[in-house]
């Protein structure tokens, strides 16, 4: 499995430091089971799944194997797609539940 974080994630991650612990142990999680642990989005936010570490506080992720598979990646457009294999994972954002899903709906994309 590869595991891609996006600089996005890291500098959230450095922001919300005091549940650094929690962050980690759920990453962990989804590395070892990505659909299971996190839920697939719909709408405007297709090709992402999102996991809450706490209340209201969510990682949004992607899994390029069902990404390919439900022809996603044609939605999503990541500039990097072709050179990450299906068995890849990227963590794109962490955050509160409000705030993370505006940057997506502002940007129109999770991935900048």
């Amino acid at each position: 499995m590869e595991v891609v974080f996006s600089d996005v994630f890291v500098k959230s991650l450095k922001k919300h430091s005091s549940i650094k612990d929690a962050i980690k142990k759920k990453v962990d999680m989804i590395i070892g089971k990505p659909i299971a642990i996190g839920e697939p989005l719909k709408g405007n936010f297709r090709g992402y799944y999102s996991c809450p570490v706490k209340k209201k506080f969510l990682i949004i992720y992607m899994y390029c194997k069902v990404c390919r598979v439900k022809g996603d990646d044609k939605i999503v457009l990541c500039s990097d797609c072709n050179k990450c294999a299906d068995e890849t994972i990227k963590f794109v954002d962490i955050g509160p539940h409000d705030k993370t899903y505006e940057k997506k709906s502002k940007y129109g994309t999770f991935i900048g």
